[in-house]
């Protein structure tokens, strides 16, 4: 049985917030974590930012603090290693929400992937390596609500108090199996920004384009649904999903309803009717009468791209299979795409394109060269 934990540092002022930054600075490395209301808002906000030092573990609340730029030096100091547990979706949220830039990251997930193992989730892999019990029931609980109760401090601390053994009983068996060199340029490739992956809450839409189910007009009439749904779920602050689900709107907008009484046949509770009738209906009506909306369909691949892309993909399989890892180990999914697009005709082409992993260029290269059919690959 571990020792009873001291109690973690709650922050909620600037003066606290200093006496943490004093800490943070000083230190060469630091466990990161967060906590959001998705499924609890219409704007989703990190209601809750978790960093351990080797001294103590800090939970930052950023709703009554509002400005957390002090600790943007602290991210993109390139000389305190950030640890994560599934780094992506935080590196979101904190970009989105105060505008930080990152340095030096270990993600433990990403390297319990690389690893092969097949369940990454923190819970699991702090019972199987530190024989840790984790409870994961607040996972899901509205952080934005103060106060926060005991149990949800004690679940948050847990995040990142543990992250530190973790890492360092991941990064050695990294350095066993001669994987760690493809870890770290994974995790320096997460510190860069991509506004591919940054998500908005209230999707038009645009989302349901590619559905063949749909004509232009009932596009238009979901398009017309869907600004009401958005509306309404930012006025309620709530996520939209908690004012309509999507198969809903599709088939309101299938088969548009005239009266009330057609709403109940559409999959809309008598809650929704009381609440929403007249407003859906007004939708429907708006349109039915407004001018087509237009698909913005992608352009579809050439038949030499979507083959190229085939045969890396059974490639990157069978390696993955015969190292007992995903196939995005291998060969993630952004170079796959950059090199079905522009095939390399060399290895210093394929080096310029894989240039953020050059350990996999180097393991896998001239494999990669041969899969595309390059002469002299050898």
């Amino acid at each position: 049985m571990p020792e009873p934990l001291p109690p973690p540092v709650w922050v909620n002022t600037k003066e606290l917030l200093q006496q943490t930054l004093d800490d943070l600075a000083a230190q060469s490395r630091l466990a990161v974590d967060t906590e959001s209301n998705s499924l609890h808002a219409f704007r989703e906000q990190v209601c809750l930012l978790q960093i351990s030092s080797a001294s103590a573990d800090y939970l930052i609340d950023p709703l009554a603090l509002q400005d957390l730029s002090a600790l943007a030096p602290i991210f993109s100091n390139p000389k305190i290693e950030k640890i994560f547990h599934a780094a992506e979706y935080d590196l979101i949220c904190l970009r989105r929400d105060f505008g930080f830039s990152f340095a030096n990251l270990f993600d433990t997930m990403h390297a319990a992937r690389v690893l092969g193992y097949p369940a990454v989730g923190l819970d699991t892999l702090l019972r199987d390596k530190l024989q840790i019990q984790t409870d994961k029931r607040h996972q899901k609980a509205n952080w934005a609500k103060r106060p926060l109760t005991t149990e949800q401090i004690h679940y948050a601390r847990l995040d990142t108090h543990y992250l530190f053994d973790l890492r360092d009983t991941l990064e050695k068996e990294l350095r066993e199996k001669e994987r760690l060199e493809f870890a770290k340029e994974d995790f320096n490739r997460a510190c860069f920004f991509d506004e591919q992956k940054m998500k908005s809450n209230g999707a038009s839409w645009e989302r349901f384009a590619n559905r063949k189910d749909l004509s232009n007009r009932d596009l238009t009439i979901l398009a017309a649904l869907c600004q009401w749904r958005d509306a309404e779920a930012e006025k309620l602050n709530r996520p939209v999903y908690k004012v309509m689900m999507d198969e809903t709107l599709v088939a309101l907008s299938k088969n548009p309803p005239e009266h009330k009484v057609d709403l109940s046949a559409l999959g809309m509770s008598e809650r929704q009717i009381q609440l929403w009738g007249d407003s859906v209906l007004e939708a429907v009506r708006q349109g039915k009468n407004a001018p087509l909306v237009k698909r913005k369909l992608a352009e579809s691949p050439s038949d030499a791209y979507l083959r190229r892309m085939e045969k890396l993909k059974l490639w990157r399989k069978k390696v993955g299979i015969e190292m007992g890892v995903e196939s995005d180990v291998i060969l993630p999914k952004a170079y796959i795409s950059a090199i079905a697009q522009n095939p390399p005709k060399s290895l210093d082409d394929l080096a310029l394109l894989m240039k953020e992993t050059p350990s996999r260029v180097e393991k896998y290269g001239l494999q990669i060269l041969k899969v595309l059919g390059v002469k002299n690959a050898n």
